[in-house]
Parts: structure tokens; C-alpha cells; sequence
């Protein structure tokens, strides 16, 4: 499986690390899953609908965080893809905390994949 960012992610990514310090660990523990089963599974992810894009776009919402000791899954962390099957390919798009904001980008989303 090939792993892209968008330079979007890149940012989020940086300004969540400020403060949750291993949300980059936990991103390769979250890739590796992905390596493995890429696909929507409920409850932990599930398909974005109504987007109108190709690729088919998933919200992971349950993410192992050790920023967050004790609380299992439920760390807070979303993480937004894009799943090429044909191209066994996943851009990831988006990176946040719940508290933070409470949905996804979706301009950024078409503006990158309309």
C-alpha cells in the first residue's frame, strides 16, 4: 500500500503534535491497520457519502492514542482518506481533534479529489 499526504494534513498534523505529542506514532500504528484492511469499518470508520468523488473517501473515528492513556479508541482523533483500490494507493487528507472541530473539510476534500 502507498501512503500520501496532502500538504493540508501535513499542517494539521504539525499543529496537533504541538500538543498531542504522539499523534505521529499513532498515525503508522493507523497505516499499518490500513495496510491491511484500507476499507470502511463500522463503527470505528465509515464511507463519507453524498460527496460525489471517485475515490471513495473514509472517516476513521475511533483512533488508539497514547496522548490519551486510559481512554482506549475513543482519544478524540478523526482521521480523513482517500482509498484508490485500483491503484492500492491512500492519500490522507485531513487530521483533527473532536474538540477541536466537529466535521470534516468537505471543500477540502473536492477541491482535492472533484
Amino acid at each position: 500500500m502507498k501512503f500520501e499526504e496532502l500538504k493540508e494534513f501535513k499542517k494539521d498534523l504539525k499543529k496537533i503534535s504541538k500538543k498531542h505529542r504522539s499523534i505521529s506514532e499513532d498515525i503508522e500504528v493507523v497505516k499499518k491497520v490500513l495496510e491491511v484492511s484500507p476499507s470502511e469499518r463500522p463503527p470505528f470508520s465509515y464511507r463519507i457519502e453524498g460527496l460525489e468523488v471517485e475515490s471513495c473517501i473514509i472517516k476513521i473515528k475511533k483512533i488508539a492514542s497514547k496522548s490519551f492513556k486510559g481512554k482506549g479508541v475513543n482519544s478524540g482523533f478523526r482521521i480523513v482518506y482517500a482509498h484508490f483500490e485500483n491503484e492500492d494507493k491512500i492519500v490522507l487528507i485531513e487530521v483533527y481533534h473532536k474538540s477541536d472541530k466537529e466535521i470534516e473539510d468537505k471543500k477540502r476534500i473536492l477541491d482535492n479529489f472533484k
